[in-house]
């Protein structure tokens, strides 16, 4: 990837969205009548929202013209066709079922799969793929290389399954208790990090020897490709589409968040090789998100999605989107905030653990440093930490907290400029001045599941 003072953004800005900055006394009122949970907080007083990637991209021109050509027809829609050829082409899967988003496409994943009991495998499993599990009755089962949990290293590829703990498991407990085995590809919680070619052929044929079908979440397919084609050996001449479908040629199927690398701002999908899953799917798809032909999509965004699967693999873009995030992890490491390395794909990764370490995990450091952060610049990023991913032991009913806790600050699609990085860097920068006297928090109300949505918490 070449320096990125050597090129410029490969767009122009056609649209404009005004922002202003709040001050720091309204910021501070602001976040205690959110019960310091930035996700309570409006749009409008957020100067720099990096809360997510997810359904907050800046479409092209291409994607608002073919906006005006969508087909709203309930049943055999022209729009439902143009959106089935795209996701075949990119993936090679025949059978396409719309949803009205990622989390849509999960929950049919789930109810036609997964009884109480199972045990779901994967890389590691985001918040969204656990609470579904968890939902079922199921045990989400994170098989992340070790490689994975270390925060600062130069491994290029962290977000690969552990190849042997997949084999232990699936001779364990086999095709009864495994409905499948889930790779999510870049891996988001530990850092947007990408998965190699070489581990993905060695799980899916360890899936395939104990017959135990092979599923991607796919939310980040195109970005997982650029990598491979920048960092493993054999694909720097290979274009990010070719390696994009040599990766789904090893699955069995997929589901989508199309809010990441379709470029929309709606939407999701689940794939499937064969006729017989499609059809269980479509049992699912009908009476949840709606008929087989929109699935919870207007027309109109299935046409922007159709066009946005083709921009995404275009390897000019790619560099662009994967530079700021490392310009970013840059920026942030130069200002003495440690962040995982190498920089994963859609977002820089804050380790809260090691900028807060005279709070425990029990007092919610990572939400704490995102408070701090909205506080300091109107910087909005999430905490994927002890909320997110802390769980209660049915039997011993002590917290399991999770072996990462972390601040994500995840970038949209063509929406900022290397300015506004510069300007979240001096919010960290402002935080680190004072970080020793950061206060903990304590939850005052939680959701059973996904409790990180809508908890609301007190300072300790």
């Amino acid at each position: 990837m070449r320096p990125r003072d050597c090129y410029a953004e490969p767009y122009r800005i056609k649209v404009v969205e005004p922002i202003k900055m709040t001050t720091k006394e309204e910021r501070v009122e602001r976040i205690r009548e959110a019960g310091y949970n930035v996700f309570n907080i409006r749009a409008e007083d957020v100067y720099i929202d990096l809360l997510t990637d997810s359904g907050t991209s800046a479409m092209s021109d291409a994607q608002w013209s073919a906006i005006m050509l969508g087909d709203e027809a309930y049943a055999g829609s022209k729009s439902f066709f143009k959106f089935r050829d795209a996701v075949t082409r990119v993936t090679g899967y025949k059978h396409v079922v719309p949803a009205h988003q990622g989390r849509g496409a999960e929950h049919i994943l789930m109810m036609m799969m997964v009884k109480p009991g199972d045990r779901v495998l994967g890389n590691m499993h985001f918040d969204t793929t656990q609470g579904h599990i968890l939902l079922r009755g199921a045990e989400p089962v994170n098989l992340l290389g070790a490689e994975g949990y270390v925060v600062e290293s130069q491994e290029l590829f962290k977000g690969n399954m552990d190849l042997e703990a997949l084999e232990r498991e699936l001779a364990e407990h086999g095709r009864d208790k495994v409905p499948f085995v889930i790779m999510t590809v870049t891996c988001n919680s530990n850092g947007g990090q990408p998965v190699s070619m070489a581990n993905i052929r060695a799980a899916s044929a360890i899936a395939r020897k104990h017959g135990v079908p092979f599923f991607f979440d796919c939310a980040r397919f195109a970005e997982n490709a650029y990598f491979i084609k920048t960092r493993e050996p054999g694909y720097a001449q290979k274009s990010v589409l070719e390696i994009a479908q040599e990766m789904f040629a090893c699955g069995d199927g997929c589901v989508m968040s199309s809010k990441k690398d379709a470029l929309v701002n709606i939407g999701g999908f689940a794939a499937f090789r064969d006729e017989e899953t499609y059809q269980r799917a479509l049992e699912w798809v009908i009476p949840f998100e709606g008929f087989a032909t929109y699935g919870g999509m207007a027309g109109h965004d299935m046409e922007a999605l159709a066009v946005g699967l083709g921009e995404v693999v275009n390897a000019d873009y790619l560099e662009d989107r994967i530079g700021q995030i490392a310009y970013l992890a840059q920026l942030l490491q130069d200002a003495g905030v440690p962040v995982i390395t190498p920089s994963g794909g859609h977002g820089v990764y804050v380790d809260a653990k090691s900028m807060l370490p005279h709070m425990p995990q029990s007092e919610f450091p990572a939400q704490a440093l995102t408070v701090e952060l909205y506080v300091e610049g109107g910087v909005r990023g999430v905490e994927l930490g002890t909320c997110a991913f802390g769980r209660t032991d049915p039997l011993s009913g002590e917290t399991i907290y999770p072996e990462l806790e972390l601040v994500r600050l995840a970038v949209p699609r063509r929406v900022y400029t290397d300015r506004h990085m510069k300007c979240v860097a001096r919010a960290f920068e402002g935080v680190m001045a004072r970080r020793d006297s950061i206060r903990g928090l304590r939850i005052t109300y939680q959701a059973p599941v996904l409790r990180h949505f809508t908890a609301r918490f007190e300072r300790l």
